[in-house]
């Protein structure tokens, strides 16, 4: 016969201690067999980061501490005389000049174009993905063969010449005058770099909720508040990432340089970077190139650091 008594019930003086539910701003601690399968996934990546990024940048530093000598064929640590004898290089402060004339001027107007064509693309209109895509399609070409194409163009006999002799103009000097030879490899990247930060502007437009614009437009604002007051602000965080990127793209500008300028003439395009390789493989001074190398690094993180400080400002609310 099965005892169906009920339990007796516990005394006045023993009680059963709640059970206390895991508070919700707890994180459970991730346990080790899902911990190795993670790092198994991340062990390329950051193999790769290691190998690819991280030590050749450790290696840059450590060479640019060393001299090697033409007369004995000797390798000697040098500390920083390197990078006194960059400071006092009048060549070297010229590169720095253009470079930074060079983005001054590239990238406000790179973002500029980028946005505006974003915004008219953004909208529907009969064949917009064929112009989209004719937008783009120069990022797709590698940076050398822009760079033939252009040089092309650009010279004395060339299709732009002959346009502007239809128009009434005489023929420019272009890449062969200090004067225009920067401004030519500023048209000539633009056309290149334009339609790929577009497609980002693209993106961030096409995130803003129609209510926005819908809300603005019932405070009777105009097209052009709604632009200042509602697609500047919400598109702050794209235009951050494409305004640091074409940064860091143009301080790395080499291919149409040495393809077109060799730096020339008189200096006038002779950008940090391609200074750095003029210097490794045409003069054969590696470590001093590497010192150069290092001061480039340092220079883009200065600028980036100050535009990413500005725009960060400007989005606090």
């Amino acid at each position: 016969m099965t005892d169906t008594t009920p339990p007796a019930p516990a005394s006045s003086g023993e009680r059963t201690p709640p059970s206390t539910p895991p508070s919700s701003g707890s994180h459970p601690r991730r346990p080790a067999s899902q911990l190795r399968p993670a790092l198994c996934f991340l062990a390329p990546a950051l193999l790769a980061l290691i190998l690819l990024r991280l030590l050749p940048a450790a290696m840059a530093v450590v060479d640019s501490l060393r001299h090697h000598s033409l007369v004995d064929g000797v390798t000697r640590f040098v500390g920083l005389a390197n990078y006194s004898d960059l400071f006092g290089d009048p060549q070297f402060w010229q590169s720095v000049r253009v470079t930074l004339l060079f983005s001054v001027i590239i990238n406000p107007l790179q973002v500029v174009l980028a946005l505006g064509l974003a915004i008219l693309f953004n909208r529907r209109f009969a064949g917009v993905r064929f112009w989209r895509s004719l937008v783009f399609a120069p990022i797709a070409v590698p940076p050398a063969v822009s760079a033939v194409i252009w040089g092309i163009l650009y010279r004395p006999e060339g299709p732009l010449n002959a346009l502007l002799g239809a128009l009434g103009v005489p023929a420019q000097p272009f890449l062969t005058s200090p004067h225009q030879a920067l401004y030519g490899l500023i048209v000539l990247m633009s056309w290149v770099g334009v339609g790929y930060w577009m497609t980002f502007l693209i993106a961030g437009l096409q995130d803003i909720p129609e209510e926005c614009y819908d809300a603005a437009a019932m405070d009777g604002a105009n097209t052009w508040q709604r632009f200042v007051h509602v697609t500047l602000p919400l598109l702050r965080r794209p235009l951050s990432f494409v305004l640091v990127a074409v940064t860091v793209s143009n301080f790395l500008v080499f291919a149409p340089v040495q393809l077109l300028t060799n730096g020339g003439p008189e200096g006038t395009t002779n950008l940090l970077m391609y200074d750095v390789f003029r210097r490794a493989y045409s003069v054969g001074d590696i470590y001093y190139a590497q010192a150069e190398v290092v001061l480039l690094v340092a220079l883009t993180l200065a600028v980036v650091a100050v535009q990413y400080r500005l725009m960060q400002g400007k989005g606090k609310e």
